[in-house]
């Protein structure tokens, strides 16, 4: 590629999950990364450390996930000036963000469903139009695309179950929006994928979960039941390094041992 990538992930939590492992996974690629937050100490902590290990990274905290400002902060990310004379082209996108609440339908909060509705489609909605229009701008890589369009599902992305009503509902959303763009983009040399987890995923919020010390333990170091979030990064990355003569719109990722 001519000009210097940029990915644009949005969602990294604390740091310890698929966002950031994806915007490490892609640094080292040679990826400039623009990562989008609502909290902005864990944004600013993690976008630090990128940088310390060699990584060029730039923060873009959002107030909320709100249409308008999804929609202001990846016009921001369009519009910046990273410091060096060599161009930059967003080539990348991935949506990692979510809202879910585990819990009986009759309990769920009308406050619950509007958050799940927000960060599962309103927001996403709003992300996936300002990256196109980055696509569009863009010349074919040898790869034949324009740009790749990412979004992290879920089991309840495509099965409900018990006390997943909003998380589910969401996620419904969020698939049939990344297919709709499929069909609809993939036309231009746009490659929009979705990607399923279907399982746990080792992170420092996971292990906490995890009280018995037995359980803490197997759940932290056997790799046979739970996801590891550099693996999916990884999987991301192949995504984009697809080809137009073989794309993926649905990849599928669950550990060797599942139980559901």
């Amino acid at each position: 590629m001519s000009v210097r990538p940029v990915i644009v992930i949005a969602g990294i939590g604390n740091g310890t999950g698929t966002g950031a492992a994806t915007a490490r996974v892609f640094s080292k690629q040679g990826y400039r990364v623009a990562l989008i937050a609502r909290n902005a100490d864990h944004l600013n902590k993690f976008t630090s450390e990128l940088k310390e290990t060699g990584g060029e990274a730039a923060a873009f905290p959002v107030k909320d996930y709100s249409y308008g400002a999804v929609t202001s902060v990846v016009e921001g990310i369009r519009k910046y000036q990273w410091q060096t004379p060599e161009k930059a082209e967003i080539r990348v996108a991935l949506w990692n963000a979510a809202f879910g609440a585990w819990k009986p339908f009759l309990d769920v909060t009308e406050q619950e469903v509007h958050d799940s509705v927000e960060a599962n489609f309103v927001a996403p909605f709003a992300f996936s139009r300002q990256i196109i229009l980055a696509f569009q701008e863009n010349e074919l890589s040898e790869l034949g695309k324009r740009g790749t369009l990412l979004f992290t599902g879920a089991t309840a992305s495509w099965r409900g179950n018990v006390s997943t009503s909003v998380f589910a509902a969401g996620k419904f959303a969020g698939r049939a929006l990344s297919q709709s763009l499929s069909k609809e983009f993939g036309k231009q040399n746009i490659h929009v994928a979705h990607a399923i987890i279907d399982g746990g995923i080792l992170t420092d919020r996971s292990l906490s979960r995890h009280s018995n010390p037995e359980d803490h333990k197997q759940f932290a170091e056997n790799a046979d039941i739970r996801l590891d979030a550099e693996s999916i990064a990884k999987s991301y990355l192949y995504l984009a390094n697809q080809d137009r003569s073989a794309w993926t719109w649905e990849l599928d990722l669950r550990p060797a041992h599942e139980k559901w």
